[in-house]
């Protein structure tokens, strides 16, 4: 009797292939069989949220960053028009000078291979977004299968990755729908502010009706993070603690700090951890991308190895108005 065992990505276990020999035509070990080449192809996961500003492009540059620093092969799809994930990869200069993108590859003007870009880390490659990905949306919405489109060509690379990591643009439009389709699981970063709560219940039903249509019926989320945290306010708090109700184990330990070199980054064309490696932003992501891979049902002995990741809070960055009023009670006083 033929036992299933979990093996790292990009191997396969010799007992499998006789499997695959021997029984090509029996639905159970075809059933093992499909089990074992999924595990390995990459893993995609879709980075969302419908609210804008939570931090969702940063999450998806840095901890795809760190996880090819630490040995895994890594694509990052951005099918933002807006651009900021090839902004923060690449830099401006190779953003503007790009001229294939996932807009080619979605309207069919090239093979997805030819848009793949190289980056500054090694085993880190992107898929760009250009101008024309803004009217994707509405050259797709009459093409048949609009909602697999991303799915159908994402095949074609995903054994050359341990993971594909997709940037999706702060709506629920066709882009994101074709995002959440094609993936494995998804990256929710939520804002520690009241706002950002509003459109996670969307979110929310936007899954269940990915699930039950049939479009994506194994779509789980993988994790929930929690961004620009600041643990002097009790409003953080409060957040906080109504998200650990709703995703409990979902909600990532770590939490990253508002950190203004997470924000200057993109504009140096760097992840943070070319950018400024010690600061506390690029220290949060680091600790994400640990606490990530142990997560992972293949996750390899070198990962698992590693302490158990408990909950980490990385100081935030003081606001200037916080300067500011104690000068000025300062100045008062005297």
């Amino acid at each position: 009797m033929h036992k299933l065992s979990i093996v790292p990505r990009g191997t396969i276990d010799i007992r499998f292939a006789i499997i695959i020999i021997d029984f090509p035509k029996t639905g159970r070990y075809s059933q093992i069989c499909r089990h074992v080449l999924n595990s390995c192809m990459a893993k995609i996961i879709a980075f969302t949220n419908q609210k804008g500003g939570v931090g969702k492009t940063t999450t998806c540059v840095n901890l795809s960053a760190y996880l090819a620093e630490m040995g895994k092969k890594v694509l990052i799809i951005d099918v933002d028009p807006q651009g900021n994930a090839t902004m923060g990869v690449l830099g401006l200069e190779r953003k503007k000078s790009a001229s294939i993108g996932i807009y080619d590859v979605l309207c069919e003007n090239c093979h997805i291979a030819d848009a793949v870009l190289t980056s500054q880390i090694k085993g880190l490659d992107i898929i760009p977004a250009t101008v024309d990905l803004a009217g994707a949306e509405v050259e797709l919405v009459r093409v048949p299968g609009r909602e697999k489109m991303l799915k159908k060509y994402l095949d074609a690379v995903r054994e050359s990755y341990d993971y594909v990591c997709i940037d999706c643009p702060p709506s629920l439009g066709l882009l994101t729908l074709n995002a959440m389709t094609s993936a494995d699981a998804l990256v929710i970063p939520i804002q520690c502010e009241f706002f950002a709560l509003e459109g996670v219940s969307q979110l929310i039903n936007t899954l269940k009706l990915i699930r039950n249509s049939g479009l994506n019926s194994t779509l789980d989320i993988d994790g929930v993070l929690l961004t620009m945290y600041d643990k002097r306010s009790s409003l953080t708090d409060q957040v906080a603690n109504e998200i650990l109700k709703h995703f409990g184990s979902k909600v990532f330990k770590t939490k990253v700090p508002r950190n203004i070199r997470l924000a200057e980054a993109p504009s140096h064309g760097q992840p943070i951890s070319l950018y400024d490696p010690r600061c506390a932003g690029a220290l949060a992501y680091q600790s994400l991308a640990k606490e990530f891979l142990q997560r992972q049902p293949t996750a390899t002995s070198t990962a698992t190895s590693q302490p158990i990741i408990e909950e980490q809070v990385f100081e935030a960055d003081a606001p200037e108005d916080d300067t500011t009023t104690e000068s000025f009670g300062e100045s008062q006083t005297s």
